[in-house]
């Protein structure tokens, strides 16, 4: 039975190449053979002999076998130029009648930009002194049937260029770049724990109950058991799990899927750093990723200040405040005279009996004098829902340098220990950078009668994003024991946008998460050409 014929647009060019296709096979060529050995890349080959004269190549005589893709071509008659790529690297080839004969020079005349061909022979350097592999032997590996963006200047639509990463990737090479930095940064953060003695694990990427953080979950049915699973919004209670049955340092590199917005640094699906140490508190963890940010920052960046759009932001100093006097150090001098507060000192407001009520004049004030809607019903939350409201309203796009914030609310941290002397917050931090919260950690609840208070609490306050049960098995692990123990969740993708000064996430994920399209099949090849749809 024959397959139906491809229907990408435009037709013109498909139809073009689909009949090359007819020449090349008529000639005896396989357009799609299985295999070529290849010795080396042409990035080794610019590494290894790219400083090496014309009289130098000529005497040594070296041999090369490559493979790579077609980006420019240009036939003069009996003989012919092409520039291939591999590994983000470009080298010329020289194909002549005389020396591959005129089957091979005929499959030549039949290639387009795109194509994956292999060749083999000797280098040298033309007249203008440009490196180049004088061809002996040429394969056909893949014909392409879809042109390359148009011009090689890459996809002019942005949403197209994540949607076709493929073409993105051959077309752009900062996009390139980016994916390599991404694959140093992980490999680096392996290096770092491994070398601590933390166990790499793997846990489940889908839960029964919902928890672990607060956040709108996706939801999907397992036939098998008939039962609705929730997609993970975070491994953190598998991974405490693992610490009460005896590995005191582990961490896990995981794919997460939250049901909410997106924006510049939000997106459904990201990847998240997750670690736990037991016999550990959160300030043995801020030391720890001050030790683990200036480290990647040095060994991918080459030093620790690094240019992050107009900014420099220096991973070598981080600062530290408490959630409250980040709040007081960037309140708006010109609020004591809009707030019906009377501008007093937040500890002050927060040890009133009417603290809650304060507190949502303060919030309702700021949001006047930003020009925002006052919210009546911040009135009926708690100080510390208040407190963690102001700060995002108030502080963190003021946070540009690396900083701590800790000593959350309590209300707003139902995994986290309290702070021994002031029950109203808990041993947590976050760590911003250019306004971006990057790491989240604290010190872990193991006290299972209070984190079941905080369970409940949570199950009854309802919304789409709270649990909707309480998780009896984590509490009954935590019954069996659970060290003391420090630990932190870091966002990966956040991190590559900073070490690759990229301001929209979906810059740093490969595959980003977007709006199906209409027809998406049949518009590839206007994707192709560079084109945007409707």
């Amino acid at each position: 039975m024959e397959s139906e014929p491809l229907q990408f647009e435009p037709r013109d060019q498909l139809l073009q190449r689909q009949k090359k296709l007819e020449q090349i096979a008529a000639l005896g060529f396989d357009p799609y053979p299985h295999k070529f050995e290849w010795k080396q890349t042409p990035a080794e080959i610019i590494e290894r002999y790219g400083q090496r004269t014309a009289d130098e190549l000529k005497a040594s005589h070296v041999q090369a076998t490559f493979a790579g893709r077609i980006i420019t071509i240009r036939l003069h008659g009996r003989a012919g130029f092409a520039h291939i790529q591999g590994q983000g690297q470009r080298l010329q080839i020289y194909v002549k009648l005389d020396i591959v004969g005129e089957k091979t020079y005929q499959l030549f005349q039949l290639l387009d930009m795109g194509d994956l061909i292999g060749v083999s022979g000797h280098l040298f350097r033309t007249k203008t002194n440009e490196l180049t592999l004088w061809v002996e032997q040429l394969t056909l590996l893949t014909k392409s049937l879809l042109p390359l963006p148009e011009k090689w200047h890459g996809l002019a639509d942005v949403e197209l260029r994540y949607r076709r990463r493929y073409l993105d990737l051959i077309a752009n090479e900062h996009a390139r770049q980016v994916f390599l930095r991404r694959a140093q940064i992980i490999h680096h953060i392996r290096n770092f724990f491994d070398a601590r003695g933390y166990l790499e694990v793997e846990t489940p990427m889908m839960h029964p109950i919902l928890g672990g953080a607060t956040a709108r979950p996706f939801v999907t049915h397992h036939n098998a058991f008939d039962v609705d699973f929730y997609m993970r919004i975070a491994p953190e209670l598998y991974l405490k799990r693992l610490v009460v049955g005896g590995f005191d340092r582990v961490y896990e590199i995981n794919r997460n899927f939250r049901n909410e917005g997106v924006d510049a640094i939000h997106t459904p699906e990201f990847t998240m750093l997750e670690f736990y140490e037991a016999y550990s508190d959160y300030r043995d963890l801020m030391k720890l990723t001050e030790e683990l940010f200036a480290g990647i920052v040095k060994s991918v960046c080459g030093d620790t200040k690094i240019k992050y759009g107009a900014r420099e932001i220096d991973f070598g100093h981080f600062e530290k405040l408490s959630m409250r006097k980040a709040i007081e150090k960037f309140w708006p001098a010109e609020e004591e005279r809009l707030s019906d507060s009377g501008g007093a000192p937040l500890e002050s407001e927060l040890n009133r009996p009417d603290g809650p009520g304060l507190l949502a004049k303060r919030y309702n004030a700021y949001a006047r004098m930003k020009g925002l809607d006052p919210i009546a019903e911040l009135e009926k939350s708690s100080a510390g829902e208040l407190t963690g409201a102001l700060f995002e309203a108030v502080a963190e796009e003021h946070l540009i340098q690396p900083t701590f914030i800790y000593d959350f609310p309590t209300e707003i941290s139902p995994l986290s220990k309290c702070r021994k002397d002031d029950p109203s917050v808990t041993e947590r931090f976050e760590l911003f950078i250019d306004g971006m919260e990057l790491a989240n950690g604290f010190s872990e609840l193991n006290d299972p009668a209070d984190q079941e208070r905080r369970f409940r609490a949570q199950v009854e306050s309802g919304g789409a994003e709270m649990p909707k049960e309480v998780d009896w098995d984590y509490i009954r692990a935590l019954a069996h024991g659970m060290p003391p123990t420090a630990g932190e969740g870091i966002g990966i993708d956040r991190l590559v946008m900073l070490l690759t000064d990229s301001h929209s996430i979906r810059e740093v994920i490969l595959f980003p998460t977007l709006r199906p399209q209409k027809d998406a099949d049949t518009d590839a090849a206007a994707t192709a050409a560079g084109e945007t749809t409707p």
